[in-house]
């Protein structure tokens, strides 16, 4: 598998949102005993962000980054 960049900025910049408000509704305890899927979730989209490849995109072989 290539491990290229396949997400874009808009795209990074959404799962780094998205990424934090799942983290801070779990810490607030919205969730209530079902946290941990939050800072799962938010963890994996935050981590998906910070290195700019998202597995799952890669399979599907989608990428939102601009075209060359």
């Amino acid at each position: 598998m290539n491990f290229n960049a396949n997400i874009g900025s808009l795209d990074r910049a959404l799962r780094i949102l998205f990424g934090i408000t799942l983290f801070v509704i779990s810490y607030l305890g919205y969730l209530g005993g079902y946290g941990w899927v939050g800072v799962l979730i938010g963890g994996v989209l935050m981590t998906t962000a910070v290195f700019s490849f998202c597995p799952l995109y890669g399979i599907l072989k989608l990428k939102t980054t601009p075209k060359e």
